[in-house]
């Protein structure tokens, strides 16, 4: 077998020193060569007799490869190998004895390459460049740099007025021209950051269906099971390090969007390559889709996933098993799996099963709450004292308000020796039902037991807040307007400079408002989203809200 690293065929000096035109030149028929082979002896016996005579130029032409290979080969050995390729940091050789079917070789050019999004440059392709991989007259003369492609793409998407047409401008951009994409959102990622992620994503996840033009990512549904490994080989890259899946149940706080949920590990993984390095071709993004309780989807024309209800119990844990077992088989020990948006009763069984045997995180329950815990170190610097020497109520008891709630105690347990238990007393939390409360912990879930604490039952958040005190409102309900301007003036009332975040996304369903943070607050609050505000202008002060 014979596995290409097509990036090498794209290098200005061409193949070895030679020039692609010299490649070209020693073996027929030119540039563009596809070789695709049969899965099994099995399949051949049942192809046509022309396909059959087919596969004769096949073993031909994978001949001629491997006897001009062994005097010249023409790919770098340090970044292929047999069924996959080693990632940039030589880490990953698990795939090595991993056979790919189907597979294929080809070398891209002239217009071939102006369709592959990873490789095309669009105008920026200079004049050798055209001529070596025979782009003339397939593009107008002139050369236009990088630079001035960003200017002119900034210059288009600031004519939208709607925030979902400058998402879906990005997302053209992506599929036509990746570099320019990642260029584009890394020199203007704070403009572009709420159009390629929350607040613009939750619209068009909702919306998917009906802006959906070619697939970004991985869609395995019940349809698959059985089937999964198999799919997975139909993703053309395999040098894969990173995969956020989601099955849509919970997207942002929007609810069950079933299969639509796919815009979420979308544009998560587009910020793991703009703010982390990570090359796009080492990340994956997948959808489970195991169906929708979304009625309004369900009824939908437009509705891109499975028309059924959610699968759930034995049906639901296996289809995840088999996908897990078939990422680590293919992909390898290390690779990461983020799990993103699942609902609390599978969140946290999956990051409980899977955390001891995979390399696994859960986004929201781990990674906002990384976050959250270093933007209240940095407010400590405005209001002074440790983290031990405040008091943190939540509006919302699920994953991410659990999960904050555990680092914070777990830090305060770190900074002051204190036992695990004795730091949790400082941390309130208040679900649909009220204040979590020792009385009613014989009917919560597992994970709320430990935020348990003695108290009276309080129904009401505003009468939490003047019975607990708290010095830190943090909001993980995923319901808007919930810190209503009652709640923020009895925090204003307690702490001279109240910490508030309300961490709910989109921003139609933040708990308050930047702009109501600073009134209600006298502009005394120090407030932070999940989704970013603009700046608000208050009492003759510009305040600037963070982002957690």
């Amino acid at each position: 077998m014979i596995s290409l690293n097509r990036s090498s065929f794209l290098s200005n000096s061409g193949v070895n020193g030679s020039g692609v035109n010299a490649q070209r030149q020693r073996r027929q028929p030119p540039a563009f060569v596809k070789v695709i082979a049969s899965r099994s002896n099995q399949d051949q016996k049942g192809r046509a007799t022309s396909e059959r005579s087919g596969s004769v130029l096949v073993d031909s032409t994978l001949k001629e490869m491997k006897d001009h290979t062994s005097s010249s080969p023409i790919v770098d050995p340090e970044s292929a190998v047999s069924g996959g390729v080693k990632d940039v940091y030589g880490e990953d050789s698990a795939t090595e004895d991993q056979l790919v079917t189907p597979w294929t070789v080809s070398v891209a050019s002239g217009y071939s390459l102006l369709r592959d999004p990873h490789h095309n440059k669009g105008l920026a392709f200079a004049e050798k460049e055209r001529d070596a991989h025979y782009l003339r007259g397939l593009l107008p003369p002139t050369v236009v740099s990088q630079d001035l492609q960003v200017k002119k793409m900034m210059h288009n998407i600031r004519q939208y007025q709607v925030p979902l047409q400058k998402y879906m401008a990005m997302m053209d951009l992506q599929e036509m021209n990746e570099r320019l994409f990642y260029k584009l959102l890394i020199e203007n990622v704070e403009e572009l950051l709420p159009v390629v992620y929350t607040p613009t994503v939750g619209e068009a996840c909702q919306k998917y269906g009906s802006i959906f033009r070619r697939p970004q990512g991985l869609f395995i549904s019940l349809k698959e099971k059985g089937r999964i490994l198999e799919v997975l080989k139909n993703w053309p890259e395999r040098s894969i390090q990173v995969i956020v899946v989601t099955d849509g149940e919970r997207i942002l706080g929007l609810g069950d969007l079933g299969c639509q949920g796919m815009g979420i590990p979308v544009g998560k993984l587009s910020l793991y390559t703009a703010l982390g390095g990570v090359r796009p071709s080492a990340c994956l993004p997948v959808t489970i889709d195991v169906g929708t309780n979304n009625e309004k989807l369900l009824n939908d024309d437009f509705y891109i996933g499975l028309r059924q209800r959610r699968a759930t119990g034995q049906e639901y844990a296996e289809l995840l098993h088999e996908f897990m077992s078939a990422v680590k088989q293919i992909y390898g020990e290390k690779v990461l799996i983020q799990f993103e948006d699942f609902a609390n009763h599978n969140a946290f069984d999956l990051l409980e099963k899977y955390g001891t045997t995979h390399l696994v995180f859960n986004d929201d329950i781990q990674g906002t709450a990384s976050v959250v815990l270093a933007g209240l170190i940095a407010a400590q610097k405005l209001v002074g004292g440790t983290l031990a020497d405040h008091k943190f109520l939540f509006l919302g008891a699920g994953e991410a308000g659990t999960g904050i709630a555990e680092l914070i105690a777990l830090e305060m347990s770190k900074q002051t020796g204190a036992p695990l238990e004795e730091t949790r007393k400082n941390i309130w939390l208040v679900d649909s039902k009220g204040l979590i409360v020792s009385s009613r912990k014989e009917s919560l879930q597992h994970f709320k037991k430990p935020w348990a604490h003695e108290h009276e039952p309080i129904k009401e958040l505003v009468d939490a807040v003047k019975s607990i005190k708290p010095t830190v409102l943090i909001g993980t309900s995923g319901v808007g307007r919930t810190f209503t301007k009652e709640v923020v003036e009895a925090m204003a009332a307690i702490n001279q400079k109240p910490i508030i975040l309300s961490l709910s996304n989109p921003t139609s369903q933040s708990e308050c408002t930047a702009e109501e943070a600073y009134a209600w607050s006298q502009g005394r609050a120090i407030f932070a989203s999940g989704s970013p505000f603009p700046p608000v202008e208050y009492g003759g002060k510009v305040y600037v809200p963070g982002q957690v």
